[in-house]
Formats: structure tokens, C-alpha cells, sequence
């Protein structure tokens, strides 16, 4: 590869940070950089960080080979109701499916139930004469006389979006095909999702949710990419913009602003992608990944190198730990738990005297109070201040200068004066609600999925993350915490070895002993040749394509499924055997018990296609062995399990070689995190720059 175009570049545009990771792929070199997002135009925060990176490298933006980026813009679009009006072309007798959604109650006793706004508003949406039956026949052929009215009415109101969901699509998408023949000749500027195309499998109301989401936020997310692209082309940036995907692959940014739903978990992804490849790496494949940043806490659980996975999670939840009060999204994502708990997240007192902290979020404007850029709000941010957490001329390099005065006056007149506490008190009991709400959710995520939380690991990173992290492995009773080099933006390596991947879905339900099975291998020889095509035009080479089948399975009679895997070749009768013993082994490792003898009935066929694997080499620390010579100074911080405020050593992380350690107390700085060590901390510095902190 030509030095001219060795350069990669990952940018994680958070609610509070916009982090960039540049990496020489030739010699290994990387630049980290991080600035404030601008949330009126991310864009100006991603073209600032990543001009940092450059500068900082000595290169221009004409050697970026690639540009890899997350961005929590479809899901703020969603949760703030900010993107296109949208219509519903849907099949007569089913405009309603948004508002009935499902038949379970997510609180069964609660009689003023609150259910999530559906992004269509009723009036909207228009009805169809066509059905198709669930074997994919059609029963009454689409009339597209009424296609036509509603397009009229569509054109009148100005929307700018439509979602074309009929009954049994998935099964037979011809009807839809036809509407969107139709769309384009009579409005070929609205912009046109349809269910078959975005989420084909069964399940009527999140078929629909999924659908309207993604035609909901198309035009947002093309002008974003717009602008980007534009920005990048005016600083002679050559290279090829990829988006990171919900499921940890990336996608060109043609795929993306088709499919924009499927970036919803875009940078948590990356977060939990970066923490089993740097786990993997460095010899710990098994992980609880926190990644806490300013807006937003991300816990998931890591087994053998690999997160965990689910094709279908909820967005926008009324109630944030309760399943079933968001909205349904169909789609592979990276199975992650996410609360409002950052560095930003605003502390207040409630209707009962009791503290509580999030998920509102004082954000990057105006920040916390200790920014000094008019936040007057107490932040997590600033109780670590008052604690001594954070040295207040080192926070982002020396970049951002932090005001303890201004957080003590926050925390003094919203929280402290109120309750009757100190200052101190009050910041203490700030830090401690945050990680007692993290350490509750990462519990919740690990008993979920059958999983005891204390088996794993703690893999800290994000801006605040080494920050909480002791006291939270404390309370979960872990016994190790892991921080890797250049924590403060570990989620940028996960774009920088995420794959070119896209997954594709289709619906087929039948008993396993009765399947056409002609119709299964169809299916799955017409989503690779997809695969193949969007990976081909990626400039992916077909010998360096890989499939990974699975199926969603359950035993007949039951009502939710289990993911299976699928061999790869010819599927026929003589099949059944192998899938079946390769289902009930499924079953004995989630349940710890045996599927009883009864059929077992197929629903949806998957197919993920990837192309290879991205390396980085280690970002690794340079310095000595020996500890003391990585001292920068010394003071006090707030650790009640040592009596109160004690002064502790304080270490210069680049300074910290593999084989150097140290007892807590302890702090560790870097340029964009701060790794805080109780007394009960013994850390050391393995071979891959990874702070090991044991809990006695």
C-alpha cells in the first residue's frame, strides 16, 4: 500500500464528544483526537477532529485511505420526533397497526399505561385495496387506483417520505415493488422504504415500526452525508466513507443512507466491537465491555471473543428498563444495554428528597457547570471535579480548562443545600447514585441472558468510564478491571476493525419435517447474491467474501425464537437431522435442559455476509518498568473507604511500560481519561498497555 494512502481514520460522533483515531496502517503510528460535537451540525465537529488528527500526524487529508464513521443521529432523530413527515401505504383494515402494536402490556397494572408516540400520525396513513395470504398468493390484486389517491394526498400535505408495508410481504413482495414502480414515475423525489426490502420476516407490527423508521429518517440522515461528503471533498479527502453499522459491520455510505435504521446503534457498537477485539487481543476473550462516555453508559457482555447479538431491539422507551415501551426495530444490532448515565447527565432532586441522576443530559452545549460555557446544572462531570477525580488544568490535555468553583456552586444550590448536605456529601452521593444505576443495568444485561456478571471481567473505556469504574466492579463484586491504552476513545478502534458486513433476512415459517426445502435454498442463493453485489461494489474481492447462515427456530406451539446456525451448501430433506441436533443444542445451552420431542418450526432464514477483517496494531504506551519514574505529582481525592479525602500518587499513563505496577490509591491520566484506583487496587501494565487492576 502506498504510504500516500496508508491512513485510516475512525470518528465517533457522541452526545457530548466527536473522537477521531487516526491510524498509519504502514508503521503503525496513530493520533488521537477529540473535541466537543456541535450539535447543530455534527459535521463541524468531525471535520474539526479529524483536521486535529492530520495536523498532529504532519499529513494532509489526500493520504486517508478511509474514513469510518459511527453517528448517533438516526436515533436522536427518532427519540426528538426531528426527521421527514412520513406517510403509511399500507393493506385496507391495517392502518392501525401502529396504535394496537401488541397485545402484551409491558406493565400489566398500570391503567394510565403510556405507550410510545408511532411516527406516522393517523391521519397519514392510507389503505391500500390488495392481500396477499401468508403462503405468498395473491388473493385480491393490488388496485392501484388507490395508490394513485393517496399519492395525491401525499403530494398536497408535502411529505416528503413514505413506508409501503402490506400484509405478507415478506412472502410475496410483488404488490409493494409495483407501488414503488408506481411512486417513481409520479413522485420520483419522495423518498420510498418498503417492508419487503427493509425488514422481510414476520410479525406485522414491527415489520411496519421498522419500515416507518427507516423512511422516517432518510432525508435527514442523506443531507447529513451530503454535507459530510462535501466537507471531505472541499479538504481533497479521495478515500471511501463508510458507516458503521447497528451489528459491528460497516457499510458503504450508499448502503447506509438506504438501510439508515440499521445505524440507530451505530456507535455503541463500535464501543463493544472495540472491547472484544483489544480483549481478544490481549488475552481476555471473556468481558463485561462499559463504555461510559458524556452522554450515555454502554454495558455488554462478551464470550469468546464475541459480543452478544439479537435482530431485534426497541428504540425511544417510555420507560427505559422495561421491554415492550419503545419502539420495535427489526434489525441486526449488537446486544447492548444503554442508559442515560454519562459525564453530562444532569444530578437533580426529586419529588421524595432522593437523588437522582439522567438521562437528561446537560450535552456538549451547554455542558456542565465546570465547562464555564453557560451550564449552571450539576453534571456527573462536576461531582467528579469536587472529588478530585479530574485535575482541572489537565481535562482534555489542558484543551478545556474546568471551573471547580462554578461545579461547587451547582452542586452547593441544586443538590447539597436542598438535602442539608456538604459539598462533598452531595458530589459523593452524585458519583455513587451514577454507579450504583450502572452497576444495576450491566446485573440486569448479564441475568437476561443467563449469565453471572461476577465471571466477567470489567473493560472499562469511554471518557468517563476508568473514571466509575472501580467503585462499579465494587459493587458488582468483580474482581478485575481492565482500562486500555487511550481508553478515552476506545470506541474509534472498533470502526477501524469492523468488517464490511450486511445482513439480509427472509421469512419462510413451516415445521422443520415439512419445509420446501427448493424454496429455503432459493432464498438464501438470492440474499448472497445481494451480499455479493453490495460487497463487490465496496471493491471486495469474491474470493474474500464469507457467509455465516442461521435461522430463527422455535418448538412448535411456542411463542418466541431461538437463533440457529445453518450449514453452508445445498439444503435438502436429508437435512432435517443434522438442523435439528444443531437446535437442540441451541436450546440445552440457553434453557439447561433438553427440547422435549416435539417438531420444531422454522420462521425467518438469515444470511450475514462479510468481507475480511481490518487489523490495528496495539496502541501501546511508551515509558519504564519502573512506576515511580511515571510519577507527575500527587492530590487528594475522595475515597470513604480510606476515611475520606487522602492525597494519592498520580501516574502519566504514556509514561507506564509493560511490567510496570503499583498499590492503590492511585490516579492514572492520559490525555482524554482518567483512570481512578481505590486502596483495594493492585494495577499492572501487561504486554499490551492494558492498566490490570486486581480487587482484592
Amino acid at each position: 500500500m502506498p504510504a500516500a494512502l496508508s491512513f485510516r481514520v475512525g470518528v465517533d460522533v457522541g452526545g457530548t464528544f466527536t473522537d477521531v483515531l487516526l491510524v498509519n496502517d504502514s508503521t503503525g503510528a496513530f493520533h488521537i483526537a477529540k473535541t466537543l460535537t456541535t450539535p447543530e451540525d455534527p459535521s463541524v465537529g468531525v471535520l474539526r477532529a479529524i483536521a486535529q488528527s492530520l495536523e498532529a500526524a504532519g499529513v494532509s487529508a489526500e493520504a486517508l485511505r478511509n474514513v469510518i464513521h459511527g453517528t448517533t443521529l438516526v436515533t436522536n432523530a427518532i427519540i426528538q420526533r426531528s426527521g421527514a413527515r412520513t406517510a403509511l401505504l399500507t393493506t385496507r383494515g391495517f392502518k392501525d397497526v401502529l396504535d394496537i402494536a401488541r397485545e402484551h402490556r409491558y406493565d400489566m397494572y398500570d391503567l394510565l399505561l403510556e405507550q410510545p408516540r408511532p411516527l406516522v400520525a393517523r391521519e397519514d396513513r392510507f389503505e391500500v385495496d390488495e392481500r396477499i395470504f401468508a403462503d405468498g398468493t395473491v388473493y385480491r390484486p393490488i388496485d392501484l387506483a388507490t395508490v394513485d389517491a393517496a399519492l395525491d394526498e401525499i403530494e398536497r400535505r408535502e411529505i416528503h417520505a413514505v413506508a409501503v408495508v402490506f400484509l405478507h410481504a415478506f412472502r410475496n413482495p410483488l404488490h409493494e415493488k409495483l407501488v414503488a414502480e408506481r411512486i417513481a414515475d409520479r413522485a420520483p423525489k419522495l423518498r420510498v422504504s418498503l417492508s419487503s426490502e427493509v425488514a422481510g420476516e414476520i410479525r406485522e407490527y414491527e415489520r411496519t415500526s421498522t419500515t416507518v423508521a427507516n423512511a422516517y429518517v432518510q432525508e435527514m440522515l442523506d443531507r447529513y452525508l451530503a454535507d459530510l461528503e462535501a466537507e471531505l471533498t472541499r479538504i481533497h479527502f479521495g478515500g471511501r466513507l463508510f458507516l458503521m453499522l447497528s451489528n459491528g459491520g460497516i457499510a458503504t455510505a450508499e448502503a447506509a443512507a438506504r438501510f439508515p435504521v440499521r445505524l440507530i446503534e451505530s456507535g455503541p457498537a463500535a464501543g463493544a466491537l472495540a472491547a472484544a477485539y483489544l480483549g481478544q487481543q490481549s488475552g481476555w476473550p471473556d468481558l463485561l465491555s462499559f463504555d461510559m462516555g458524556g452522554t450515555t453508559a454502554k454495558a455488554c457482555l462478551i464470550e469468546n471473543g464475541k459480543p452478544f447479538t439479537t435482530n431485534e431491539f426497541e428504540v425511544d422507551r417510555v420507560y427505559r428498563f422495561k421491554p415492550g415501551s419503545g419502539l420495535p426495530i427489526k434489525a441486526p444490532a449488537i446486544d447492548l444495554i444503554e442508559i442515560g448515565a454519562g459525564g453530562g447527565s444532569i444530578a437533580r432532586i426529586d419529588r421524595f428528597g432522593l437523588i437522582k441522576v439522567g438521562p437528561e443530559s446537560a450535552g456538549a452545549a451547554p455542558g456542565p457547570a465546570c465547562y464555564g460555557l453557560g451550564g449552571e446544572l450539576p453534571t456527573v462531570t462536576d461531582a467528579d471535579l469536587v472529588l478530585g477525580y479530574l485535575d482541572p488544568d489537565f481535562f482534555l490535555g489542558g484543551q478545556l480548562k474546568l471551573d471547580r468553583a462554578a461545579a461547587e456552586q451547582a452542586i452547593r444550590r441544586h443538590i447539597a443545600e436542598p438535602i442539608h448536605k456538604s459539598v462533598t456529601e452531595a458530589a459523593w452521593a452524585i458519583h455513587q447514585t451514577v454507579n450504583e444505576n450502572m452497576a444495576s443495568a450491566a446485573r440486569m444485561h448479564a441475568v437476561e441472558r443467563g449469565k453471572d456478571v461476577r465471571r466477567f471481567p470489567l473493560f472499562a473505556f469511554g471518557g468517563a468510564g476508568p473514571v466509575h469504574a472501580y467503585q462499579v466492579a465494587s459493587i458488582l463484586r468483580l474482581r478485575q478491571i481492565i482500562a486500555p491504552f487511550a481508553a478515552g476513545v476506545g470506541s474509534t478502534i472498533g470502526f477501524l476493525v469492523a468488517p464490511l458486513a450486511f445482513s439480509f433476512v427472509r421469512g419462510a415459517a413451516g415445521l422443520l419435517d415439512s419445509l420446501d426445502w427448493v424454496e429455503i435454498d432459493r432464498l438464501f442463493a438470492d440474499m448472497e447474491k445481494q451480499g455479493r453485489d453490495l460487497l463487490a461494489a465496496a471493491q471486495v474481492s469474491p474470493d474474500q467474501i464469507s457467509f455465516v447462515r442461521t435461522a430463527e427456530m422455535r418448538l412448535a406451539g411456542q411463542a418466541h425464537q431461538i437463533l440457529v446456525p445453518i450449514p453452508l451448501g445445498r439444503l435438502s430433506k436429508a437435512s432435517r437431522t443434522e438442523i435439528r441436533g444443531v437446535f437442540d443444542a441451541v436450546y440445552l445451552s440457553l434453557f439447561k435442559r433438553a427440547a422435549p420431542g416435539v417438531p420444531v418450526e422454522a420462521l425467518n432464514w438469515r444470511l450475514s455476509v462479510s468481507g475480511p477483517r481490518p487489523e490495528v496494531r496495539p496502541l501501546r504506551s511508551d515509558g519504564y518498568r519502573d512506576a515511580r519514574a511515571a510519577l507527575k505529582g500527587e492530590r487528594p481525592i475522595y475515597l470513604p473507604e480510606c476515611g475520606g479525602f487522602v492525597t494519592v500518587p498520580v501516574y502519566n499513563r504514556n509514561r507506564l511500560a509493560a511490567g510496570a505496577h503499583f498499590n492503590g490509591p492511585a490516579v492514572v491520566e492520559e490525555r482524554e481519561s482518567t483512570v481512578v484506583v481505590g486502596g483495594r487496587g493492585q494495577v499492572m501494565v501487561d504486554d499490551w498497555s492494558n492498566l490490570v487492576i486486581e480487587l482484592e
